[in-house]
């Protein structure tokens, strides 16, 4: 029941992030012409796709989309095994909410990456093969700024570039599951340290207890 309860808030996300994305593809027109306003011009439903990482970054290789999704797949058995281990450890329950969150995350677009490109047809057109070539849905976006970067910025320079980047269930899940970890870390593991303390203080109590009971038969029989 303890492993269901957090391996639950993962399929949570995969399920409901799956849900969104498969909404947005068939009830949505692709690009500007489908957006849609929520709150002014500051947030907005906008259906793209990216063939990358969270929030549109990319791998710039011939092979990069294979790696990151292979990437994907192991990061995935390993946050998964992970998960599992600090259920067992029982440390700080919002931790462990956490990393159901960021394992959610990242099998929510793993599923895009392997399953799309043949599922939603939406490979690119110079994709070796469909299979592990999907492309990642994105719809929320914050409209903060957007243009023209000035071309002495280095890399970015000269690029139309928007101040925040269109993003997902999944993607939110990652973020928010980090920054929740990186805010509250000292929170976390103090905790766990102080519940190995107890636990080393109790085993060594019980030793002490042993030896002394050990040493009193030794007396007993001499």
């Amino acid at each position: 029941m303890k492993y269901l309860k957090y391996f639950g808030i993962a399929l949570l996300v995969i399920l409901i992030d799956q849900a969104v994305k498969l909404v947005v593809h068939y009830q949505m027109d692709f690009g500007t012409p489908g957006q849609i306003k929520v709150i002014g011009d500051w947030f907005k439903l906008h259906y793209t796709t990216n063939p990358g990482m969270a929030f549109g970054m990319q791998l710039g290789s011939e092979y990069g989309k294979l790696i990151l999704t292979t990437f994907r797949l192991v990061a995935m058995f390993g946050i998964g095994y992970y998960l599992y281990y600090i259920i067992e450890k029982k440390m700080h329950t919002a931790y462990i909410v956490c990393i159901s969150m960021i394992l959610g995350g990242a099998i929510g677009n793993l599923i895009d990456s392997i399953f799309y490109g043949v599922w939603l047809e939406n490979a690119p057109y110079n994709a070796p093969n469909p299979w592990f070539h999907g492309q990642v849905i994105d719809m929320f976006y914050i409209d903060i700024w957007e243009g023209y970067l000035p071309e002495w910025i280095p890399v970015f320079g000269g690029s139309y570039t928007a101040l925040w980047p269109i993003f997902n269930i999944a993607d939110a899940a990652i973020f928010v599951g980090v920054a929740i970890i990186l805010i509250f870390q000292n929170k976390f593991f103090k905790e766990n340290e102080e519940k190995k303390t107890v636990e080393e203080e109790e085993v060594d109590e019980i030793q002490k207890q042993f030896i002394e009971g050990e040493e009193k038969t030794s007396t007993r029989n001499q």
